[in-house]
């Protein structure tokens, strides 16, 4: 029997198992995560100063001392980032480079303040804290040489437990049964960041873009001509010439505002993993690492 068959076989049936609704107490209740001041999406612009409050950066330490941020996350709980794999050992990331420590509270990396103009003249933000990162785990499946580029999904333990601010808070995981089973096919989301990765920047200020979610039977057919096979823990989204999670970072969230038991909130949806080159090209999305496919593995690796 083909691999590939079974692989996808493997996989549907590990979704089945994973879409019963997922229950830890180390995760926040929808009081608390995803909770943000605007609440509609704009594409391409400029994010307010308390948009997305669960953006994250990461920092890492190169042999000659200094340090740069080069991939970013989410903020999933007070002492835990959510990443991809290829942030903590991608095959572009050099071995000496060091993760250091995760910046939660950014606006403009190139002001110590942040402030933008408002009605009342002037809002501006609290300082950002940079906060030290004790360990990381990435998938154990994961392979930084694989074209494929599955189980792209890492963590980052920080030193330290957070305050929750207005500028500062942890985005929702999808745990319920009805936003685990949730396709997103047809619907527009949300990228935001950046533009932090391996080898680019693309702004000190940070933007959103929303992008449209692909069919799996339209990623399938896009990326297999570049000899990609894609899996039920990937989606893709974007394809619009010129607009695509290259504006964001990579590692950072795919998000939705999703109305669960009367609330509304954002959920962390993908996780940026890999894409065209250059990005944005047209009819060529970027794909993602699925959160709904890695809950249980999220849950698992979590310690107080």
């Amino acid at each position: 029997m083909d691999r590939t068959f079974l692989v996808f076989i493997f996989y549907a049936l590990i979704g089945i198992v994973l879409n019963r609704p997922v229950s830890s107490s180390l995760l926040p209740t929808t009081n608390e995560c995803g909770l943000s001041t605007d609440d509609k999406i704009y594409g391409g612009s400029k994010a307010k100063l308390d948009d997305f409050p669960w953006m994250a950066l990461i920092e890492y330490q190169r042999p000659d001392g200094q340090s740069d941020f080069n991939c970013g996350g989410a903020l999933i709980n007070r002492k835990y980032v959510l990443t991809a794999a290829h942030c903590l050992k991608g095959k572009d990331l050099p071995k000496d480079w060091k993760v250091i420590s995760v910046r939660l509270g950014e606006y403009d990396t190139d002001t110590d303040i942040d402030c933008i103009p408002s009605l009342l003249g002037e809002q501006c933000a609290p300082p950002a804290i940079d906060v030290p990162v004790q360990e990381w785990v990435a998938h154990e499946q994961y392979n930084p040489f694989d074209l494929n580029q599955y189980h792209d999904i890492g963590l980052l333990r920080l030193a330290r437990e957070i305050t929750v601010t207005d500028y500062v808070r942890p985005i929702c995981l999808p745990r319920s049964e009805q936003l685990l089973q949730r396709s997103y096919a047809r619907k527009n989301l949300m990228v935001a960041g950046w533009g932090k990765t391996q080898n680019m920047s693309e702004s000190n200020v940070k933007l959103k873009l929303e992008v449209p979610v692909n069919t799996s039977e339209e990623c399938d057919r896009t990326y297999r001509q570049a000899g990609v096979s894609l899996i039920k823990g990937q989606l893709c989204a974007g394809g619009k010439k010129g607009e695509d999670s290259c504006r964001g970072d990579s590692g950072g969230p795919l998000m939705s505002l999703d109305s669960e038991n009367g609330e509304i909130n954002w959920y962390s949806v993908g996780i940026v993993s890999f894409g065209p080159t250059p990005c944005g090209m047209a009819n060529w999305p970027a794909v993602y690492t699925r959160v709904s496919t890695y809950v249980d593995w999220i849950v698992r690796n979590l310690k107080p």
